[in-house]
């Protein structure tokens, strides 16, 4: 009977989520067979049961407060600030978990399908997973600089191969610019400066 009720009561958290939220709903089933819904997954046993019916957030739909658990979370595991692991998904995707880039990139942390692949991410548009690959592929990076961050945000939107044959930040504009972008976001997020996130957005 309390298995039944605790079934009921998630299914009815189930149907007002899947409603006008607009959000992805997930499931994760208990040893015990008791289901719990939500729409931040914190945990990688939740299952995504249901897709936002909006394709995009866009333009700041979300916050780094919605997924700041898994962010937690990641940050722990992996020993890498989160802090800069909000500054990379602002930079990446505006905290939008539907975002998809011309060349491929998926997700928050903008996982193209080779990096999602080396990470073990087979939904790169599942919060949960997206993060979780996203940040091991960061710490990843940190290791393989030596903790220089500029050379490792740089290896990861223009890919290691590109650092070291340039021997440093790539002469590419556009990593240039992420990567200074990402600084400033960083810096904002650690100074909890609203102002300074406006700046840096300009």
């Amino acid at each position: 009977m309390t298995r039944t009720l605790t079934a009921l009561s998630a299914l009815s958290i189930f149907t007002a989520l899947a409603q006008p939220a607009q959000a992805d709903v997930y499931m994760y089933k208990d040893k015990q067979g008791v289901l719990t819904f939500t729409n931040v997954p914190n945990h990688t046993g939740y299952k995504r049961i249901l897709k936002d019916g909006s394709t995009r957030l866009g333009g700041g739909g979300a916050t780094s407060s919605a997924f700041d658990e898994l962010i937690l979370s990641a940050s722990g595991r992996y020993n890498v600030d989160p802090d800069l692991i909000r500054a990379v998904i602002k930079t990446e995707s505006d905290f939008n978990s539907n975002a998809r880039s011309t060349k491929g990139a998926m997700g928050l942390m903008q996982l193209m399908p080779e990096t999602a692949r080396l990470n073990n991410v087979s939904d790169a548009y599942d919060p949960n997973a997206n993060v979780e690959g996203g940040v091991r592929h960061l710490r990843m990076l940190l290791e393989r600089y030596q903790g220089d961050l500029e050379l490792s945000l740089a290896a990861y939107n223009a890919g290691a191969g590109a650092v070291e044959k340039h021997g440093g930040i790539p002469p590419f504009n556009e990593t240039r610019e992420y990567v200074r972008k990402v600084l400033r976001f960083y810096d904002a997020f650690r100074g909890t400066n609203l102002n300074s996130i406006q700046q840096a957005r300009q």
